[in-house]
């Protein structure tokens, strides 16, 4: 199953050979695999997950007509056209939770010349009857390869008999789990025909960790409730990590994007900030970097996490943190010498600090009064008392750190979804 897959449990290595070949690059466009509970995306109607997966499955040689084609055969061919278009598609997948229906489609597959190699646990006689070849594991070892209809003849030979009324699919599992006991036959010469035999399992070599793909962009919490379907379409060849993680990234920064500019434009001029064209784009600006800054930290914390709770404490303490050292709540220069480092990771700070150049350099809120009385209270005298640097590159470095970290925390997500070695 996992050499079919490609999704190989912890520790697993090797190589995997097709007829005594490597596997060709094309080798997921070639072969499906279906997982007994697959992963599709519930809010797409049948066609439109079809018309996905032929899309990103199908070389790119392969004409979009013939694509259609192809699912509307498909559609046809699994009975599904009266709900292809007005069903969504967990309702539609309710039609074949019945398994002898199932097998009665791979049956019809089968004599149209396609290869299908179905792992079922335990089937009832019903499904039983319709096998051509049936083969026994325990353990992962071989213990009967034949005829699904000789099986029995093979099995009463050497000493297990089936009783008439028996399913018999439960008596060989009863009889390979050693809860059936063989009838004793006299010593012979040579081995009976058809004797139950075992072939050593060649292992791979384990070296205890291997990797695993995980990814989502949007959200945290969406990510880890996505990650089912990401590494089932990952597994099934649809897209590799780095096209995904791209195409994830420029959507959200698109969406984004829009809801930040909104944003901007009806809090700035409702505050009242100034109304030149240059400080409006300034704050846009940052806006947006602090908003890529928190997403890309946020994707990066959770990117190896499985529980949403924990990836949610992680985030709230890393948050916390940096409002405590942005400037806002605490005056920085009054925080201890030891710990003033921590200010140089808060994104908050990066974002406060640039707002408040860019809008209180030139502006003085005492006017006439202020300079007659000596009293300073000017936004440059302001910004002195916060330790912050209001010059042309004190400005512009808030900024360019704002896109470093962005960077920075990108990479560690990608890194992590696709290096990071997980256990399971």
């Amino acid at each position: 199953r996992f050499m079919i897959s490609n999704n190989y449990p912890s520790g697993l290595s090797g190589e995997v050979l097709i007829d005594g070949a490597p596997q060709p690059p094309n080798f997921k466009c070639l072969s499906g695999y279906v997982v007994q509970d697959d992963v599709v995306m519930g809010s797409l109607t049948v066609r439109q997950n079809l018309r996905f997966s032929a899309a990103l499955r199908l070389p790119e040689s392969v004409p979009q007509r013939e694509k259609e084609a192809r699912v509307n055969h498909l559609i046809t061919e699994l009975g599904l056209t009266k709900v292809a278009d007005s069903k969504k598609l967990k309702i539609t997948l309710m039609l074949y939770l019945d398994h002898i229906l199932l097998i009665h489609l791979f049956f019809r597959m089968a004599e149209q010349g396609k290869n299908i190699i179905l792992s079922i646990h335990q089937p009832r006689y019903s499904i039983y009857r319709l096998f051509d070849t049936l083969t026994l594991l325990v353990s992962g070892k071989l213990v009967y390869h034949g005829r699904a209809q000789s099986a029995l003849a093979v099995f009463n030979k050497i000493g297990y008999h089936c009783e008439q009324n028996d399913n018999p699919a439960d008596f060989f599992l009863d009889v390979i789990n050693g809860n059936h006991t063989a009838a004793p036959i006299p010593p012979l010469g040579a081995c009976p025909e058809g004797i139950l035999y075992t072939v050593p399992s060649k292992s791979l070599f384990t070296p205890s960790h291997s990797m695993f793909i995980y990814f989502d962009f949007l959200h945290s919490e969406l990510f880890i409730r996505e990650r089912t379907l990401f590494n089932h379409e990952y597994i099934s060849g649809y897209y590799r990590v780095s096209v995904y993680f791209i195409a994830k990234m420029l959507s959200d920064l698109v969406w984004r994007s829009v809801i930040i500019s909104v944003f901007s434009c009806i809090v700035y001029f409702m505050i009242g900030f100034k109304s030149t064209p240059e400080n409006f784009f300034i704050f846009l600006l940052t806006m947006l970097l602090v908003s890529y800054a928190a997403t890309s930290l946020t994707v990066a914390v959770s990117a190896d996490q499985t529980v949403i709770s924990v990836a949610n404490v992680i985030m709230s303490m890393c948050f916390v943190v940096m409002m405590l050292f942005s400037g806002l709540l605490v005056n920085l220069p009054s925080v201890m010498a030891w710990l003033s480092w921590v200010k140089y990771l808060s994104i908050p700070r990066y974002g406060f600090t640039a707002l408040n150049i860019n809008e209180l350099v030139g502006l003085n809120f005492c006017g006439d009064t202020a300079t007659q009385n000596g009293t300073g209270c000017s936004g440059e005298q302001h910004l002195e008392y916060q330790g912050i640097d209001y010059s042309y590159w004190g400005l512009w470095q808030n900024h360019l750190a704002l896109a470093l970290m962005m960077i920075l925390f990108q990479t560690i997500a990608y890194l992590k979804l696709r290096f990071i070695k997980k256990f399971s």
